[in-house]
């Protein structure tokens, strides 16, 4: 890769999926870590993220944001790793299904029970709690990965989103969720990944 490769985050966000991914690719990147108050509604940054949001990339002249989106950009700038399944493989569709149904389906779930919106939300794209969770639970039961024998994208998405929102409360543990994303997360770029933003998180509140 001879493009430089940007990151732009805060450790109390979102980033910290993007920041395990790029751990996962060992790509080389700058950090630039923003500021909720002030950096991250700058004109500069906003010039890149019209959203004001993090996390982002820049890959060259490339920008992308929005998680499923940049996990699946920076898998395929490492096809030795096998992050993304081979274009035409079997396990492609079910990648593809895995990666939009969390950023789809199961981030709008979530966005409507924390606002107290579940009960007017019966149009939405993720119908009924309980059929999405029960299709989270069949993806995932017995299972050490979404597909085929080796870790991918769609796997570290899935780890990252159900150990979260049982963490906060917006999906409820059960054995299954927990045990896929606690064998995930123990990944060395997991962990690698969340030390740095935890001691990033650390550095941030004590100045």
């Amino acid at each position: 890769m001879t493009e430089s490769l940007t990151f732009y985050t805060h450790p109390m966000s979102r980033g910290r999926i993007t920041r395990w991914m790029l751990e996962e690719t060992g790509l080389p990147y700058e950090e630039v870590v923003l500021d909720f108050d002030t950096s991250i509604k700058s004109p500069e940054y906003l010039a890149l993220n019209p959203m004001g949001k993090v996390p982002a990339i820049r890959h060259g002249d490339t920008v992308v944001t929005e998680n499923a989106a940049v996990c699946a950009y920076l898998a395929e700038l490492v096809p030795d790793k096998r992050l993304a399944p081979a274009a035409g493989s079997p396990g492609r569709g079910s990648y593809y299904r895995w990666m939009f149904f969390l950023a789809g389906p199961v981030e709008s779930l979530v966005t409507a029970k924390l606002a107290g919106a579940l009960g007017v939300a019966r149009s939405a794209g993720y119908g009924r709690e309980e059929d999405v969770l029960r299709t989270l639970e069949q993806a995932v039961a017995g299972k050490e990965f979404l597909d085929g024998d080796h870790f991918t994208a769609a796997d570290l998405l899935m780890a990252s989103f159900l150990g979260y929102y049982m963490m906060i409360g917006a999906i409820e543990k059960n054995p299954v969720f927990e045990a896929y994303a606690a064998r995930h997360a123990q990944r060395q770029a997991a962990l690698v990944a969340n030390a740095r933003d935890d001691a990033l998180a650390a550095t941030l509140a004590a100045a």
